[in-house]
């Protein structure tokens, strides 16, 4: 990592940590996204200034034009290790040239179909593997990944419940 990368995760560690013990509510951060369908099953996915494109494969009724949900759960949990191995590195002061990493998942379509409804319909398992290169020792690595596993929030999702609250909304059929 660039010294300048160095700095800027340092002063933003530091300003997070000095205006959130002055208020605690500066720490409540909400993040929003939005979804119009179109097409057999595929969707334009607003988040904040950003649009992204979601489609399926053929085999589950689409054209395969952009990822799906779950290739995007997988991006979400590989860029969410990325990012917390960059600030965890930097918080405990090891030194990191690069990390990869890289994902798969078992998903058994029974599920979601609805042919077994003891199969889940999300992914059985995921594997993930993180590849730190640079000049420290391997403990100081495993303290990393140790500490990433602890506080990357997309890895929390995944690991723990987070309660959804899901209402549907139809117009009034007799307004």
């Amino acid at each position: 990592m660039t010294t300048a990368a160095v700095t800027h995760l340092s002063a933003i560690v530091a300003a997070t940590g000095d205006a959130v013990s002055e208020d605690p509510t500066k720490a409540h951060v909400v993040f929003r996204g939005s979804a119009q369908a179109h097409d057999a099953v595929a969707s334009t996915v607003r988040l904040g200034k950003y649009s992204v494109e979601v489609d399926e494969p053929p085999a589950l009724g689409g054209e395969n034009t952009a990822p799906n949900p779950v290739e995007y759960y997988l991006a979400s949990l590989l860029s969410c290790h990325v990012v917390t191995y960059r600030f965890w590195a930097e918080r405990l002061g090891i030194r990191v040239d690069d990390i990869k990493a890289r994902a798969e998942g078992d998903l058994d379509v029974r599920g979601f179909f609805g042919f077994d409804d003891s199969v889940r319909p999300g992914f059985g398992e995921v594997r993930v593997v993180v590849t730190v290169t640079g000049p420290e020792s391997r403990e100081r690595y495993l303290e990393l990944h140790a500490a990433a596993e602890t506080h990357c929030p997309v890895l929390d999702l995944t690991r723990n419940p987070t309660p959804v609250v899901s209402v549907l909304e139809t117009p009034d059929a007799n307004a």
